[in-house]
């Protein structure tokens, strides 16, 4: 292989660096001696010197040697520890931990006391002495004072949805049934058996001529009716003063499925959410072949439906009277907009691209509640103390959100805020609940162009309690709801922090002063925040802050390879939009002794983070923790490497998320073409001599760049690419570009298979064959393309047993391999 490459003309460092080899001290005193000393840029500073250089082999190892993070931390029920989980090395298990503030003692808990453990996940009784929780599928509950656990079920189906009511007692449900247990003698009972099916008629009056004459004529017929009627009024007079029986069942027809429900604190009400039981999200036609497994046959994977297949139904809303043992489906008038043609301009515009005339009327639209992809607390939330039910819904347009009321006696929805985007509605940023003993809710809104926190009593006006050009997420109510806790990028969009603002007095308090990113957990008293944070080269670790107080770092968990070896920490700059855009925010590593005026321009490499609506340029440790390692090891070669946060990206706000609506792959390679223009102005490349990466969304701007703008970059990789929006999911795809029956514009802007004409300069796609998120089908139709345009500027490479993340970290080493190759053969020579 050494020989091959050498044939290639890559330098002795580069062969190390391919093959996981040292280099010779001579080799990288030879190399050293060639680069310029360091030039004295204020805007730019030089990175730390590492006697050993990275290799490819070590940096796509299994990242356990990286050190086992704690993970999913949280306080315990007490607050006088944190519990949290560490990945087994080398295995899928995990293990769980607990750390005792006092003593700054960590045990790690036996399997056999895990059901005891403090939970994260739980319910709280009215009078917060008691948390009801879910472990191995079975209901258990401690008493907070005393800390004894019970065990209330031992069985394997699924349980879901416990509460408390009123009266202390608990409910749950499992299949189509609630159950209730009595907190006093521990009895279970059937709170509502819920039956897909219809009614079943009962014993009715013969209604033809035939079954009349019958009736008269027969005696045996007329006895026997008139026995089965007495049998039907005793069991219903017996049911309506007999305690002792199950509850009469509900009928809900044959078509439904149920899908989530909640019950009243009070117990008389259910809330029902039923959906057409026909539905999958699968596609009716499509498989994906699965060539590696255990029995040497090719498996027959089943595959989600594409965007341009799928239907996503509208949900049905019932109310359950379990008092009066009624039912009336709830009704969308009270929606405001609930039939307005939200996309009548985008029809209009595609209708006149096929010579046609769109004529707009209103219809009623499909609505769900929301799914927001980030957060644990479910759409429907009750008053503490009273039979009043909030829903936050979403229009399956994705141009709409309602948080509502529920008229639970008359069934009809009532608009408490609504929330109308013409692009679309976020699908993070959504939290809401209820300010304790009141009738004001709390919410999570983008109305002002950027997620803020407001309040709303019913029937008044809203309040903001934050405003700004930065983004608030991750409300916690205090313990005595005197404050709302929340995480915030108010100094930077790349800096977060956590707040609170004083629900009396408005006023807003920063709690924590961390340079970097952070998730919290609010102790159970209020006084402290546990901390789950990072810094630019320092992966997650736990620390204690004490309100007031001082941090505290509790764990260390990084591995000493790691934390000592001298990573380049990438330099968090401003990139000037030429369209318009404002300052589009980059990560920038620089090669060692880097010189702005040395003779010799440097080659560059821009990484295109992937998700789209992911944010990778902040002051914490990168989520793409090997492309931050790759991106050294590229800067130890004597590359720029630039990593941005192009339009589309989160942490900035509404315009920035949707400035890709219906034009995707447009904005962002302005973006990149930004980029690339102010590494030239102020890094001393060679614009000739630039490379691209990226995964996924990042495969797909690799796509668009090079078709679309074909002299930007003179070689890219695509890894896991979308290549056609058509074939990619709903959730994610509808939001961006509409359906493609409604916006067939937008899909033939936004698909990179449309534009493959253009590419000049060598491409490489590298993906899995098992990728259930992006197909391996959706590479296959672009390299048939590509081949049919008879355009031999392109490679591939396959992976068989790895699907969109890969796993094995020969796939990981092979892949980037090929990568770093691509760069040292097509970007790094100097140009004639």
């Amino acid at each position: 292989m050494n020989c091959y490459l050498r044939q290639l003309g890559l330098s002795a460092i580069a062969l190390a660096v391919l093959s996981g080899c040292a280099t010779t001290s001579a080799e990288q005193a030879a190399t050293s001696s060639s680069v310029a000393a360091v030039v004295n840029t204020p805007a730019l500073v030089a990175p730390p010197a590492a006697e050993q250089p990275l290799t490819l082999k070590q940096i796509m190892a299994d990242p356990d040697w990286m050190g086992l993070a704690p993970e999913g931390a949280y306080w315990s029920d007490n607050g006088q520890s944190v519990l949290f989980s560490r990945s087994k090395s080398a295995s899928p298990l995990r293990d769980y931990y607990q750390l005792n503030l006092a003593t700054g003692d960590t045990q790690q808990l036996p399997l056999a006391q895990l059901h005891q453990a403090s939970q994260q996940q739980g319910v709280y009784s009215a009078d917060k002495q008691r948390k009801a929780y879910v472990y191995q599928n079975n209901l258990f509950v401690k008493d907070l004072k005393s800390g004894v656990v019970q065990q209330l079920t031992r069985q394997a189906d699924r349980i879901d949805g416990v509460s408390f009511l009123s009266s202390g007692d608990l409910v749950y449900w499992q299949g189509d049934k609630v159950f209730q247990i009595d907190t006093h003698t521990g009895m279970v009972s059937v709170l509502a058996d819920i039956r897909f099916a219809k009614a079943p008629e009962g014993v009715t009056e013969p209604s033809t001529f035939l079954a009349k004459q019958q009736a008269r004529l027969i005696q045996f017929i007329a006895k026997e009716h008139a026995n089965a009627k007495a049998s039907e009024d005793y069991k219903k007079a017996l049911r309506a003063v007999d305690p002792t029986m199950a509850a009469e069942p509900f009928y809900l027809g044959e078509q439904d499925a149920l899908q989530e429900l909640t019950v009243s604190p009070d117990g008389q009400y259910l809330f029902l959410v039923l959906q057409d039981k026909n539905y999958t999200g699968r596609s009716q036609s499509d498989v994906m072949p699965d060539y590696i497994n255990a029995d040497g046959h090719i498996e027959a994977v089943p595959a989600r439906a594409r965007v341009a297949e799928d239907d996503v139904p509208a949900q049905r809303f019932v109310v359950l009277d379990l008092v009066k043992h009624s039912q009336k489906d709830v009704t969308l008038e009270g929606l405001t907009g609930y039939d307005e043609d939200v996309l009548a301009k985008v029809k209009t515009e595609n209708a006149k691209a096929v010579g046609k005339d769109y004529d707009s009327e209103p219809t009623v639209r499909k609505i769900r509640l929301i799914e927001d992809w980030s957060w644990l607390q479910s759409a429907m939330q009750w008053q503490q103390d009273k039979p009043v039910l909030a829903v936050m819904l979403e229009a399956v347009d994705n141009k709409d959100r309602w948080l509502a009321t529920v008229d639970l006696q008359n069934g009809k929805f009532v608009t408490q805020h609504r929330l109308h985007d013409d692009a679309w509605i976020n699908y993070d940023h959504n939290q809401f609940g209820w300010l304790p003993n009141s009738n004001t809710l709390y919410y999570l809104s983008e109305q002002s162009g950027y997620s803020q926190l407001y309040t709303k009593p019913l029937g008044g006006k809203e309040q903001a309690l934050t405003n700004g050009n930065y983004v608030v997420s991750d409300l916690t109510l205090g313990p005595k709801a005197q404050y709302i806790y929340y995480k915030a990028n108010k100094a930077h969009p790349g800096k977060y922090n956590v707040y609170r603002v004083n629900l009396a007095s408005g006023k807003n308090e920063q709690l924590t002063h961390w340079t970097g990113t952070l998730d919290y957990e609010l102790s159970p008293a209020g006084d402290a925040l546990l901390l789950t944070a990072s810094k630019l080269t320092k992966p997650d670790e736990l620390y204690l802050q004490p309100i007031g107080g001082e941090l505290k770092q509790l764990t260390h968990y990084t591995s000493k390879a790691f934390a000592d070896y001298p990573w380049q920490a990438p330099q968090i700059i401003e990139v000037p939009s030429s369209h318009g855009a404002g300052k589009v925010y980059a990560r920038l590593y620089l090669p060692k002794n880097f010189d702005a005026k040395r003779a010799e321009k440097y080659p560059a490499v821009v990484f295109n983070h992937g998700a789209g609506y992911l944010q990778e340029v902040h002051y914490g440790f990168s989520g793409y923790f090997r492309e931050f390692m790759f991106n050294n090891l590229l800067a130890q070669q004597g590359y720029v490497v630039l990593d941005m946060d192009y339009r589309g990206s989160k942490g900035y706000g509404r315009d920035w998320r949707t400035a890709i609506y219906r034009n995707m792959g447009h904005p962002e390679v302005e973006d990149l073409q930004d980029g690339v223009n102010w590494m030239v102005q102020n890094t001393n490349i060679d614009a000739k001599r630039v490379g691209t990466y990226g995964g996924s969304y990042g495969g797909f701007l690799t796509f668009m760049s090079m078709f679309r703008a074909p002299d930007l970059f003179k070689a890219g990789a695509a890894l896991r690419p979308v290549s056609d929006w058509a074939h990619y999911n709903t959730g994610y795809t509808s939001n961006i570009l509409n359906m493609p029956d409604d916006d067939a514009i937008a899909y033939n802007r936004s698909s990179p298979i449309e534009f493959a004409a253009g590419l000049k300069n060598h491409l490489l796609i590298l993906g899995g064959v098992v990728d259930n998120n992006v197909f391996f089908q959706d590479s296959v139709r672009l390299v048939q393309h590509l081949i049919e345009l008879e355009n031999p500027n392109f490679d591939m490479a396959y992976y068989p047993v790895e699907s969109h993340g890969f796993r094995q970290p020969s796939s990981w080493l092979d892949e980037y391999r090929r990568i770093f190759r691509l760069f040292e053969t097509d970007v790094k020579p100097k140009q004639p």
